[in-house]
């Protein structure tokens, strides 16, 4: 079966999700991050969906899988966020694990086996 939007892929449903939970746990952040940490967590969880979007839009497959590695990136930088508001005492231990291992790195792992898909085809 064919893809014939990116609407119909898993991982870019996952990470809707994600950005769900994102803007959800960062609700309850400091005002004075809504700048700052708020504003940063909230822009690499959007790269992710989107870059998997615009990637699915590009005609050839290098592009492709050059913006999948683009939302890659962004999962390493939402996970470097998330270590970091856990850090500052903004979320806890256990939001930062079941967010982490339940959403995000279920995510990258999705990214990194449609990246090694492609390459192969």
């Amino acid at each position: 079966m064919k893809v014939k939007s990116y609407t119909e892929l898993l991982v870019w449903q996952k990470s809707i999700e994600l950005v769900k939970l994102v803007y959800a746990l960062t609700k309850d952040f400091p005002k004075r991050e809504i700048y700052g940490l708020t504003s940063q967590m909230r822009r690499s969880a959007v790269s992710i969906p989107s870059n998997i979007a615009e990637g699915f839009m590009r005609q050839h497959k290098l592009e492709i899988i050059q913006f999948l590695f683009i939302s890659l990136g962004s999962c390493s930088e939402l996970h470097t966020q998330l270590v970091i508001a856990k850090e500052l005492g903004f979320i806890s231990d256990e939001q930062l694990k079941h967010i982490t291992t339940n959403h995000l790195f279920y995510v990258s792992k999705m990214l990194r086996n449609l990246i090694k898909s492609l390459k192969k085809s």
